[in-house]
């Protein structure tokens, strides 16, 4: 009998692509804490010396992880509807922060200088210089987006009730809230309670209030 010859996987050649794409989903998966050369190397499979060959050290992993969050942000079109753009920059950054919820933190904490970052930053303020603003309301108006909306998502990401706990959470505090003390607080909470109001907060109330405030300042 002819003896079969087991056929050998081709092994995924390392690469700095690789390498940074296994951070990310370690740090999804497990948190930010949890990354280290070492681990992604075991989770690659090779040995952590090897990834020196594709990285210099944690940081730039670090940063490099950050590019890819950023291929997820739509990246402002000079020259169109400033107040449409800067909707779609705010909405797909949240949604790329609540799916890498490492990452707010990251954006805040480093500075990030990568091309994708960079382009991602001269499109906003060409965009909005394009509307109309000057190069000093420009500054200040897409880094009072990036706060409002770095907030608003970690706010989110570790607020300590789901949604669907809002009514019992409610109920379970309204001992705490006598109304001859706190009168607005425990009205709030028997409008949650009673199903008035549902308690969800949404990017958008106020991601609309600040746009029509920039507006309201152009030609200025």
């Amino acid at each position: 009998m002819e003896k079969k010859v087991k056929k050998k996987r081709s092994k995924i050649p390392l690469s700095r692509e690789r390498v940074l794409q296994k951070a990310q989903q370690i740090a999804d998966k497990q948190g930010i804490e949890a990354l280290s050369m070492r681990k992604i190397a075991q989770v690659l499979k090779v040995e952590a010396m090897s990834l020196y060959n594709h990285v210099k050290n944690k940081d730039e992993i670090l940063d490099g992880m950050v590019e890819l969050v950023m291929e997820e942000i739509a990246v402002p079109k000079v020259g169109a509807d400033w107040k449409e753009q800067m909707r779609a920059r705010a909405s797909s950054a949240h949604a790329a922060l609540m799916k890498h919820s490492w990452a707010a933190m990251l954006l805040m904490s480093r500075v990030n200088i990568g091309p994708l970052m960079l382009r991602y930053v001269d499109a906003t303020l060409g965009c909005l210089l394009a509307a109309g603003f000057t190069y000093e309301q420009a500054d200040h108006i897409w880094n009072t987006l990036d706060s409002y909306v770095y907030g608003f998502t970690l706010q989110k990401l570790n607020f300590p009730f789901a949604p669907e706990e809002y009514k019992d959470a409610a109920e379970e505090f309204m001992p705490q809230l006598p109304m001859e003390e706190y009168p607005h607080l425990a009205a709030l909470s028997l409008e949650v309670m009673e199903g008035r109001h549902d308690g969800m907060h949404e990017l958008s109330f106020g991601l609309e209030k600040l746009l029509d405030g920039f507006e309201s300042i152009l030609g200025t």
